[in-house]
């Protein structure tokens, strides 16, 4: 009996862990769901503006999905069709001839009988609207943006640019996790340093450098490209991380075929670390499409040459409505997305750093 009763005590209890169990998995998701729905409702309500009309943005009566008023064409003028409340119930009527005290309408169902006297403040009623996307705001504002060169303008200097920072970047992370050379160590803390200075401490400089000293790069993308020629510190520091994570016998077996430092690179380190390597340049393109500070700084004076960020972003301010800032805003999203969507197997695939495997 004792043991009977032990037996049916622990069942009660796996049966309550489980339980409990269960209900905090359901908890969690049930966060996690709640967060992602949060963290995305600005996305949302930025593809719902891009297709709303810019009249609906007017009315602060108007519903939240993307809409049209309802209008009829009597005597060949479009008249508005509002929510008119009469003895017989809510009625749908247009607007003919709106005055303070009484305003005239017509039955669309009946034009025939005429105007209808109505007293009250029509200015009160609420119009009625049908459910429509205004994909012609996007035609509008690509009429008077030319994206199509800002996105040939960006993809020019996000290529050039991110070769030359993957090569200088991939250069000095592998001296720094390969070579024994004297003071590297305070060499690369000096290095990881200078990430520590605001870039805002630096732009008067190199604006003077850039434009003075025979250099007259004003006007031009070299402002943009060059730098990047010389790596990065935060992208060498991650090159550097996943590169010591390398084992060096893999080195040692190379070298023992006759590969120098060069091959080894090449042949054994880059290999290993294509995650890393997709990342970086994943970053480093993300940083040039969304740049605008020294956009404007170097390419203010040269509409052709300017990227799609500051490219909208002018278009924005000369033509500022709700829907030309969401459909800009929407534009200049598209491309880092689908780049994201398809690199996201070798962004997220055995990252490596500071030699924590994500």
């Amino acid at each position: 009996m004792k043991i009977f009763n032990r037996k049916r005590a622990g069942d009660v209890s796996t049966l309550t862990f489980k339980l409990w169990d269960f209900t905090g998995t359901a908890l969690l998701n049930l966060f996690i769901f709640l967060f992602i729905f949060v963290y995305l409702s600005p996305l949302s309500f930025m593809v719902i503006s891009s297709l709303t009309p810019h009249e609906q943005f007017l009315d602060t009566n108007a519903p939240i999905l993307p809409s049209v008023r309802e209008k009829f064409t009597y005597e060949g003028r479009d008249l508005i069709v509002y929510n008119v409340p009469t003895d017989n119930g809510v009625k749908h009527w247009a607007l003919y001839k709106p005055f303070r005290q009484t305003s005239q309408f017509i039955d669309p169902e009946n034009p025939e009988a005429g105007p209808i006297e109505w007293e009250g403040n029509w200015r009160s009623l609420r119009a009625v609207y049908h459910f429509d996307l205004a994909f012609s705001n996007y035609d509008e504002f690509f009429k008077i943006t030319p994206a199509m060169l800002y996105l040939k303008n960006t993809m020019i200097v996000a290529i050039i640019s991110g070769i030359g920072v993957l090569l200088s970047s991939i250069a000095v992370a592998y001296g720094f996790s390969r070579f024994r050379i004297p003071g590297i160590r305070y060499i690369f803390f000096l290095l990881i340093a200078t990430i520590m200075i605001p870039g805002n401490i630096t732009l008067v400089p190199t604006y003077f450098l850039f434009s003075r000293n025979g250099l007259d790069w004003i006007g031009t993308w070299l402002p943009l490209i060059v730098p990047h020629f010389f790596g990065n510190a935060i992208l060498i520091f991650l090159l550097r991380q996943n590169f010591k994570s390398i084992p060096r016998d893999l080195d040692e077996a190379a070298m023992l075929d006759g590969a120098g430092p060069l091959r080894i690179l090449i042949s054994v380190i880059l290999p290993q670390s294509t995650p890393v390597v997709t990342t970086v340049a994943l970053l480093h393109f993300f940083y040039v499409w969304n740049e605008t500070r020294l956009t404007s700084l170097y390419l203010g004076i040269a509409p052709d040459l300017q990227t799609i960020s500051f490219g909208i972003q002018r278009t924005q301010t000369l033509f500022f409505t709700p829907d030309a800032l969401m459909v800009g805003a929407l534009v200049a999203m598209i491309v880092p997305v689908i780049v994201l969507l398809f690199s996201q197997r070798f962004f997220m695939q055995d990252m490596i750093v500071t030699q924590i495997e994500k």
